[in-house]
């Protein structure tokens, strides 16, 4: 694994994930049953246009992602106050020094973990603590942090204040994590193919 301690959502961080697929988007590339989404194609020509022109799409952000960067440090405290533990906080991770894609998980644990945050809206927290779907709402994302770091495995963390925080621990899923890889392969093939093409290479 492959660490650039950027602060994550500044320039510099966007710049090194430009025209590059990452975990939060791995479920453009698969269903949580592995097989290929119907995202695909519109994916790959995002990322393909990013690489001609240099920068990350303008991404639209709603209350709710503006939320939770805001009370991300804040459940990050309490994890760590809960746990005895200390978050290490990284930028993104590349897999390996050829980086065709990468993960931002929210932090790494120790030698064998990660966290990943989420602060959603009041409905959509209820919603988890009623129903127990956070880990499958973010599989292709968790599954992903941990096919880019090597990990064990991955807390991820529901918070909303005055309502009792979840935590599910997801560990990795081995026939997903294979499926995983063999389709991220062949979406950088075809992207770097895309790319080509666009730029009038043969």
């Amino acid at each position: 694994m492959i660490v650039e301690n950027v602060k994550q959502g500044t320039e510099a961080w966007m710049q090194l994930r430009v025209g590059i697929p990452t975990a939060s988007g791995f479920d453009k590339i698969v269903t949580t049953k592995g097989d290929r989404t119907k995202q695909y194609q519109k994916y790959l020509w995002t990322l393909a246009g990013e690489r001609l022109i240099g920068n990350k799409e303008e991404s639209y952000q709603n209350a709710a992602m503006q939320r939770g960067i805001l009370m991300e440090s804040e459940a990050r405290s309490f994890y760590e106050f809960t746990y005895g533990v200390t978050v290490e906080e990284v930028g993104i991770c590349f897999q390996d020094k050829s980086r065709k894609w990468a993960a931002s998980p929210d932090g790494l644990l120790g030698k064998d973990g990660c966290l990943e945050i989420k602060c959603p809206m009041l409905p959509t927290m209820v919603g988890y603590m009623l129903e127990g779907n956070l880990a499958m709402d973010y599989k292709q994302q968790l599954q992903g942090q941990l096919l880019v770091t090597g990990r064990d495995w991955v807390d991820i963390l529901a918070y909303y204040p005055g309502l009792n925080p979840i935590v599910v621990r997801v560990e990795r899923d081995k026939p997903f994590l294979k499926a995983l890889e063999a389709e991220l392969q062949l979406f950088c093939r075809e992207l770097s193919i895309t790319e080509a093409k666009l730029r009038g290479e043969k």
